[in-house]
């Protein structure tokens, strides 16, 4: 027995636990193959032809051209540069300005005595600069009485529009992701009247975001995140022109705070019964949800149905919902998933 028992521990000394399987998932492997640009091909005189519409912008506006350089992967010229804080302005599809971050910031770069991130500022409409990743360092500058505001002045215009992207300032929630992304959208499709959905899809992020971000501008408190699970399965980017989807989605999204009206008042009716769960508004889209069981296939992209089709479904499914069935083990259940899920 001795020998038996000292033989299963040896097995399980040598054995990987599921601690270190977790530590290898997390190990990051540097590329072997090098990429971008070396050291002496990034400077770029300030005279250079790349540069001097951009020097002349930033004279213009009242700033000051510190200097150029390539950059080091995509080899795309920037130009550093001082403006006055009220040259610059964000792009008017961002997420809206929270006070309270606000003044968080102004507080830590008062602190610390140096602004040192600069803003990226692109040329917007009209003329005007913006930077697509800065409203809250901008609005902290000016809480601070900052006169100049460093900035990397790219000529890539199409960086506006790269904002889910670029901003690494403040956590975006499902609200504000979505809001800014519906923003963009609608920018775009006045402005790219002959462009597919589709062709957005980098700067959109995922589909769904574009529905909810419908839905949110109709509604701020509306909750996406009990919807994410469907319209994750089942939202596509279309390849109609950005106008025509558009509407389409007009009409999805009118449909979804349908329903969302007949899962509150489900939700009324279980707390009427005794339910506290934080999580029954959840819980009652989980059961109406006609995919909620359907698992892809590795590789597969077709929606398991049309989103339209699925609506329809849910709005039947709420109406005929049974209060009487639900118990408050399945509750539990819906709590422990959803608390991964949150906004």
């Amino acid at each position: 027995m001795a020998a038996k028992g000292s033989r299963a521990k040896t097995a399980k000394r040598k054995s990987p636990g599921r601690g270190a399987r977790a530590s290898a998932r997390k190990r990051l492997t540097p590329s072997r193959e090098k990429r971008g640009l070396e050291a002496g091909e990034l400077r770029i005189e300030l005279e250079a032809p790349e540069l001097a519409p951009l020097v002349r912008e930033v004279v213009a506006a009242g700033g000051l051209a510190l200097g150029g350089y390539r950059d080091p992967l995509g080899g795309r010229v920037l130009l550093l540069a001082s403006l006055p804080v009220g040259s610059v302005e964000p792009t008017p599809f961002q997420r809206d300005l929270s006070p309270t971050h606000t003044k968080r910031l102004a507080r830590k770069i008062e602190e610390s005595g140096a602004f040192l991130d600069p803003l990226i500022v692109v040329r917007g409409a009209d003329g005007k600069l913006w930077t697509p990743n800065g409203r809250h360092r901008l609005a902290a500058a000016k809480l601070l009485g900052l006169k100049q505001i460093t900035a990397l002045v790219s000529p890539d215009e199409s960086l506006a529009f790269r904002i889910l992207a670029l901003n690494t300032e403040k956590a975006h929630n499902l609200r504000d992701r979505s809001l800014e992304v519906i923003r963009m959208a609608r920018a775009l499709a006045k402005s790219r009247k002959d462009a597919r959905e589709s062709e957005f899809a980098a700067e959109f992020e995922s589909p769904e975001l574009l529905t909810l971000g419908i839905v949110y501008a109709e509604h701020g408190r509306f909750g996406g995140g009990a919807y994410g699970p469907l319209l994750k399965k089942l939202d596509r980017f279309s390849d109609r022109p950005l106008a025509a989807s558009l509407r389409e989605r007009e009409g999805w999204a009118a449909r979804i705070l349908e329903i969302d009206a007949e899962v509150k008042r489900i939700a009324a009716a279980l707390q009427q019964r005794g339910f506290r769960s934080p999580y029954l508004r959840s819980y009652v889209v989980a059961r109406i949800n006609p995919v909620r069981f359907h698992r892809a296939k590795k590789g597969e992209t077709k929606p398991p149905m049309p989103l339209p089709a699925a609506l329809v479904r849910m709005a039947a499914a709420a109406r005929k919902f049974d209060v009487a069935s639900v118990r408050e083990r399945d509750l539990a259940l819906v709590g422990a998933v959803a608390g991964g899920e949150a906004e």
